[in-house]
């Protein structure tokens, strides 16, 4: 285990290290940062973006000059994964949006991730090529086909060494299996099989075959104006290949055993905790919502997200969570302003440390929130340019809710809701951390002494 990975507060300091994108006051919707994944290793970084593209950062080699600096991530592939579409039947624009990205274990020397738009789901392959064929027999050297009654030698083509080009092709496309939104994708630990959910299906699909996917789960009535939740997020269990959750618009989470029955219309175990009379308002519903599910690395706990709180449920108890964190509580008194500009249905995600023991979400005004399991300690850090300097330390932010403010609070009236941490992502065995804040993407590091 990590050092410091236990005891986030007391031994963890959070330094600043990089951001990537641009410092512009204008922000491209299309440049707008949608979801961030690391791989298996940690060592590549992806960002997916509503332009439709996918940018992969690798880490760099440490240096033996200097130790102490751990690798940077640096650009190592960018390509277009999705490009706009138009359903004409529906007559609705399909967007290029990247909703989530998906790594698969590396197996050889190339990559292979699944990125997903609203509609299409993309396994593509990134590998690198150093060397390249030359002395065809039937080709020239600018690629043009000869006389085959002009050959009179056999040459043996020979491969020489060129630039370093990394390319990504798409090696197959699942498409038209979606009748809704995708909001979620996750590869099975069979890897052979992945599923994709929409606001009312999930379907179960084998990486080689693209033109058949089994439906697991149908939530849709036969009467639509009998629906009362849709499906907001699934994943499957991180070691039982049969077992996967999804959550609902109604704060509940269904655990689902694919052994019972071809449809999972029947769940094995039902989540829910029940709602407190004193707390209940217009906005109950709403901000009961789950934006996000996710199980422990250990597969013994899930994690879910709404508007408000972090809870952590134990597998073996289904009534209530065994931990409920406050993310913003200080936004309860706020939430009918929140209604009216739409934040209110905004979508946090949330993730779990190396070893389960830290969990990490967003907020807004570029904050983002640590909770540790171990001591109950918290603390707010904020993703910000003004603090961009090299090893610079992140100082714990405070929200004064009302009365006197101190010197280093910031009051919860002049907090800027169009400044969101939707899409974070921690390495896989590091205290290092990738926060996306609209159009940059920042990563922090714990500070070596």
């Amino acid at each position: 285990m990590t050092p410091g990975f236990g005891s986030l507060m007391q031994d963890v300091l959070w330094c600043f290290s990089q951001v990537k994108g641009t410092i512009d006051a204008g922000v491209a919707e299309s440049d707008i940062i949608s979801t961030v994944e690391f791989n298996h290793t940690g060592e590549l970084l992806a960002t997916g973006d509503k332009g439709g593209r996918v940018v992969i950062f690798q880490r760099e080699q440490e240096s033996k000059n200097q130790p102490h600096r751990r690798g940077e991530y640096n650009v190592y592939s960018t390509f277009q994964s999705h490009e706009p579409e138009f359903d004409y039947l529906k007559s609705l624009e399909i967007e290029e949006k990247i909703n989530k990205i998906r790594w698969l274990p590396q197996q050889n020397a190339a990559y292979f991730l699944l990125s997903t738009n609203d509609k299409t789901v993309k396994l593509w392959k990134v590998s690198e090529r150093d060397k390249r064929p030359e002395g065809y027999n039937l080709k020239d050297e600018d690629g043009r086909l000869r006389d085959p009654s002009m050959i009179t030698v056999l040459r043996v083509p020979v491969l020489r060494p060129m630039d370093l080009m990394v390319e990504a092709t798409p090696r197959r496309v699942f498409a038209n299996a979606h009748t809704y939104h995708i909001n979620s994708i996750s590869v099975n630990s069979d890897y052979e099989t992945y599923m994709s959910a929409d606001d009312l299906r999930i379907n179960l699909w084998n990486f080689e075959i693209t033109n058949q996917s089994f439906n697991i789960v149908d939530i849709k009535p036969a009467n639509m104006e009998e629906l009362t939740e849709v499906i907001t997020a699934a994943e499957f269990h991180p070691h039982h290949c049969n077992t996967f959750v999804y959550s609902s618009s109604k704060g509940t989470i269904r655990l689902c055993d694919m052994r019972t029955a071809a449809l999972c219309d029947r769940h094995a175990k039902f989540f829910e905790e029940p709602e407190d009379p004193s707390n209940r308002s217009f906005f109950s519903e709403i901000i009961s919502s789950i934006s996000d599910v996710k199980f422990s690395h250990s597969g013994r706990y899930i994690m879910t997200r709404d508007y408000l709180t972090v809870k952590v449920w134990d597998l073996n108890m289904e009534n209530r969570p065994i931990e409920t964190y406050q993310v913003h509580d200080y936004l309860r008194s706020k939430l009918c302003s929140l209604y009216e500009n739409d934040c209110i249905f905004d979508k946090f995600e949330c993730v779990w440390n190396g070893s389960d023991s830290v969990i990490m979400t967003g907020s807004y005004n570029n904050f983002f929130r640590m909770f540790d399991r171990n001591t109950k300690r918290d603390v707010t850090l904020e993703a910000s340019r003004e603090n961009s300097k090299p090893r610079a330390i992140l100082k714990p932010r405070k929200v004064c809710v009302g009365g006197k403010r101190r010197k280093d609070e910031i009051s919860v009236d002049s907090l800027d809701f169009s400044k969101k941490i939707l899409h974070t992502a921690w390495h896989p065995s590091e205290n290092i951390i990738a926060v996306a804040a609209t159009n940059n993407l920042y990563i922090f590091q714990d500070k070596v002494n």
